[in-house]
């Protein structure tokens, strides 16, 4: 299997990494200065899961050729940009983004029937260009299709992630709805750990120990769960998104407090306001996230995400 992958950050990086040392053909495909020094220093993986991996791999600015998967890893905010350095149809996209509007933004630039919904959980960074630090040994890749053409190349994929070590679960039946599932179960959480930690500047363990951080941490799980069953995620689930959460270790934060931290600008759009343009959608009321995002907003000084209009 050929694969490319679109964005070698803290994702792309490592999903990059761990497969060329398992044997897979990548091409990364990045910025110009980004694909010059991956080009000519590789890539870099400091890993507590895969330990310390150097892989060397071709990178390029510009995606011409034919490949088997296009593996999307960019922040929300780039990927317009992103996708003008593809210049190929690929056989497969699987899209390792946060939030939900990306894959209309791709379906629109693709052939629907060949992207996949897709997501991962991971903690991991790129502290400079070619460097991947991942800090947690937990990793999983959640993927499903609507598209029965695509469930052949689904399932090949996941092989290739399996054999290369990397946990991955194909979420059936084809069907929207498990593409819903797949979407909003690592929404729901996501999305709860990264407004609770960048609103009050706090890890998991001070947001699970101290009562009224807990009770947002708890009615931001509530209320995206609620949105994501009028979506269609059917088996969303408060108890077991909160069961993640309090399994994962005290000092877990979230990429969102990072970027706040590192001057970067927060996915306030992609995470919260995809959640709270989908509940309007519906009439639904998240009050609990909409007040955590005017506090991300103010600390960050970023404008809050357009809901609608």
């Amino acid at each position: 299997m050929r694969v490319a992958v679109l964005g070698p950050g803290g994702v792309g990086g490592l999903v990059a990494g761990v497969l060329v040392q398992a044997g897979t053909e990548v091409v990364v495909v990045a910025q110009e200065s980004t694909a010059q020094v991956i080009a000519e220093r590789g890539l870099s993986v400091r890993s507590v899961m895969f330990g310390d991996v150097n892989a060397r791999v071709r990178a390029h600015a510009w995606l011409r050729e034919r490949v088997d998967v296009l593996i999307v890893a960019t922040k929300a905010a780039g990927l317009e940009a992103a996708l003008r350095r593809v210049e190929v149809e690929p056989g497969l996209v699987l899209p390792l983004l946060n939030g939900l509007d990306h894959l209309a933004v791709l379906r629109e630039r693709f052939d629907p029937d060949t992207v996949l919904a897709g997501t991962i959980r991971v903690e991991s960074d790129r502290p400079e260009p070619g460097v991947i630090v991942h800090t947690s040994p937990f990793l999983l890749i959640d993927m499903a299709t609507h598209s029965q053409s695509a469930l052949a190349g689904m399932e090949a994929l996941a092989q290739t992630f399996k054999d290369a070590g990397v946990p991955v679960r194909v979420i059936l039946p084809v069907s929207e709805r498990s593409e819903a599932q797949v979407m909003w179960s690592k929404l729901v959480r996501l999305n709860a750990l990264a407004c609770t930690t960048s609103a009050y500047d706090a890890l998991l363990g001070e947001i699970r120990s101290t009562p009224e951080l807990r009770a947002d941490l708890v009615a931001s799980i509530e209320e995206a769960c609620a949105v994501g069953r009028a979506e269609g995620a059917d088996d969303v689930d408060p108890q077991a998104a909160l069961g993640e959460l309090e399994l994962a270790h005290e000092t877990l934060g979230s990429s969102m407090a990072r970027d706040i931290a590192a001057g970067r600008e927060p996915e306030l759009d992609a995470i919260p306001g995809a959640i709270l343009r989908a509940a309007a959608r519906h009439g639904l009321q998240c009050p609990t996230i909409e007040r955590l995002v005017v506090m991300i907003a103010e600390r960050a000084g970023v404008p809050s995400p357009v809901v609608a209009g």
